[in-house]
């Protein structure tokens, strides 16, 4: 992650960090109007668009992989 020095006027983003937040309030959207009480790990996936092979949104960039499920 790039930190710009204290004092500079020039704005820095962490486009890794910015989608993680972009897929936490997915997540929080679907969580809100799912009928039971947790969303289940294939709604998870369908939420965060990950397929059997497919790199998850943004895994490109921070060189990582779809998530393990634990069954």
């Amino acid at each position: 992650m790039h930190v710009a020095p204290l004092g500079s006027s020039t704005p820095v983003q962490d486009h890794v960090a910015l989608a993680e937040i972009e897929l936490c309030g997915e997540l929080m959207i679907a969580a809100s109007a799912a009928d039971g009480e947790r969303l289940s790990p294939d709604r998870i996936d369908e939420v965060l668009k990950v397929g059997a092979g497919a790199p998850a949104a943004g895994a490109a960039e921070a060189g990582e992989w779809p998530r393990q499920r634990r069954d």
